[in-house]
């Protein structure tokens, strides 16, 4: 008769701490390359599905990355110095200003096959994120803009966006209009990527 084992033997603990170091070092590793590395490290064939439970022992799941736009160092400078000068704005000023925020959606195909192996509450971690500096193909995209006490309609388009696409159909056709003309003149718009 079997009896299973609730605590991991000397081997297995080894095995976790070489697993857990490993693992982390490349967290886009599979569990056929982790394997393949801790065969080699104790002459050891181990299955996935032991491989699973090893990696779940120690805390380590299977988890699809985040994905994220890389803001570069001067980003995040022209940000800060941007809300550092705007600190002190009044509720009136800020009554001339609209924000707007957009979502495109590819049509391609992204299978984010791309797995990490990262513990439960790190999801938005560095080492877990993947940066995507652009979103090929055609999609939709969908654009609205806020300013105090109002909004703009949800504006759908089918297009590729480019940048003059961006200022020809979004900037032009709806967020110029929405002002009221006696504001034009003192209108700031606030784009996230403009």
């Amino acid at each position: 008769m079997l009896q299973h084992r609730s605590q991991p033997s000397y081997n297995d603990e080894w095995r976790l701490v070489y697993l857990a170091v490993t693992a982390k070092r490349n967290r886009r590793s599979t569990v056929s390359d982790l394997s393949r590395q801790l065969s080699s490290a104790t002459s050891t064939i181990v299955s996935r599905q032991t491989m699973y439970r090893h990696l779940g022992h120690i805390g380590l799941y299977a988890r699809r990355p985040v994905r994220c736009v890389p803001l570069t160092v001067t980003h995040c400078r022209l940000l800060l110095t941007w809300s550092e000068e705007h600190a002190l704005w009044t509720p009136q000023q800020w009554s001339c200003v609209m924000f707007s925020d957009k979502s495109g959606f590819s049509l391609q195909s992204d299978s984010r096959r791309t797995l990490i192996w990262r513990a439960p509450g790190n999801r938005y971690h560095q080492e877990n994120t993947i940066e995507r500096h652009r979103y090929g193909g055609a999609g939709w995209l969908v654009w609205g803009g806020i300013i105090i006490g109002s909004r703009t309609d949800l504006h759908v388009q089918s297009v590729t966006m480019t940048g003059h696409i961006y200022r020809d159909v979004i900037l032009e056709q709806h967020a110029c209009f929405f002002g009221a003309p006696w504001v034009l003149n003192f209108f700031l718009f606030m784009d996230d990527k403009a």
